[in-house]
């Protein structure tokens, strides 16, 4: 089986060609560099960019394949959730492809891809626990089986990504903010700024980041640590730094990165753990953005080794927003003879439904 993936939820346009439901022919993304003077997506900027970027990159996709389109078995693109005008851009384009192909066609939920980039690398496990982890969502889920989906938590306020996003602009770290952030964090120490973890009802594996958002600007406020330059550069936003600049940070600002990614990674790691202990698994998986950072991962090892459960994540290039991962979740669905009517909306919100 070959299938097409398209994603477009946020700010990277994407195709992919996959071949049954783990070879990977094609996987093209084109990431938009624009939103890096604004210091974040903006949306309707995301949606033009899209429009620019969707045919040249399909096309791109099909080419280092070395398929035509009439040789796909079908077609699936991302429908949501994410911003309303980029899902729009590459669902409406898959569903004319779709259509003027005679080929069936499946609109897939961004989180049920981000689970399945997992497969890419190996079978996944049953019984499991999966922590989605971006810069829009931080959620558990338990999958009892291939296509099953049970929330066991999420996040009540910001994503985990969108506090190490939000932080680093705060000190200076230009959009997305996560690789650098955790480069520059490893200058600090982790120990040395006490920052809060929420604290919520007894039990409860939901997330909560607001409250570590503010605690760190008040931190950098009060220390004098955020930038002092308000003069725009190109391809930065006005409170950028510069690479140099940085690398010439006073120590006490890379003890605040640090601080606040032991945080983050405190708060995602021992949720996660308690999770499998709850549904009484023995896999684990991460997936999404975050997944990439090395200190998350390496806590979750460690607290999960205890209960003897292992943890599987994908590669940091699976991680981010792909299109193969798409395809990967599409293949599932129109093997099992699942397909999307052509009316199929775009939303930015709505849950991971189980559909097996």
């Amino acid at each position: 089986m070959l299938v097409l993936g398209i994603e477009t939820s946020c700010d990277d346009t994407a195709a992919a060609v996959l071949r049954d439901d783990r070879d990977v022919l094609a996987n093209v993304v084109a990431s938009q560099l624009t939103h890096r003077e604004y210091g974040g997506v903006v949306p309707e900027i995301a949606s033009r960019q899209h429009l620019k970027h969707i045919v040249p990159v399909i096309q791109a996709a099909l080419d280092r394949a070395g398929v035509r389109s009439a040789d796909l078995d079908g077609i699936a693109a991302t429908a949501g959730p994410g911003l309303l005008g980029s899902l729009l851009v590459g669902l409406s384009l898959g569903k004319s492809l779709a259509f003027g192909l005679g080929k069936p066609f499946i609109g897939v939920h961004h989180i049920e891809g981000h689970i399945m980039a997992n497969w890419l690398v190996a079978d996944m496990h049953f019984p499991n626990v999966v922590l989605v982890i971006s810069g829009g969502h931080t959620q558990l889920v338990h999958m009892p089986a291939l296509g099953v989906f049970e929330e066991m938590g999420a996040t009540r306020d910001d994503a985990a990504g969108e506090a190490f996003d939000k932080i680093g602009k705060m000190i200076g770290i230009p959009y997305p903010a996560g690789p650098q952030f955790e480069r520059l964090a490893g200058r600090g120490d982790a120990n040395a700024v006490l920052l809060p973890r929420a604290r919520l009802e007894p039990g409860s594996l939901d997330f909560s980041f607001s409250g570590l958002k503010t605690a760190a600007r008040l931190v950098l406020e009060r220390e004098g640590l955020v930038p002092n330059t308000n003069v725009p550069r190109i391809g930065m936003a006005a409170s950028d730094r510069t690479p140099e600049e940085l690398l010439q940070m006073s120590p006490r600002a890379y003890d605040v990165l640090a601080s606040a990614q032991e945080a983050i990674v405190d708060a995602l790691s021992t949720k996660l753990d308690a999770a499998v202990a709850r549904a009484g698994v023995r896999h684990a998986y991460l997936a999404g953005g975050v997944a990439a950072n090395g200190p998350l991962r390496a806590r979750c090892n460690e607290l999960l080794a205890r209960q003897s459960a292992s943890l599987h994540v994908p590669p940091p290039r699976l991680c981010t927003d792909n299109a193969a991962m798409i395809a990967c979740a599409g293949a599932f669905h129109l093997r099992a003879g699942r397909s999307s009517g052509l009316g199929l909306n775009a939303f930015a919100r709505g849950p991971l439904e189980s559909w097996l």
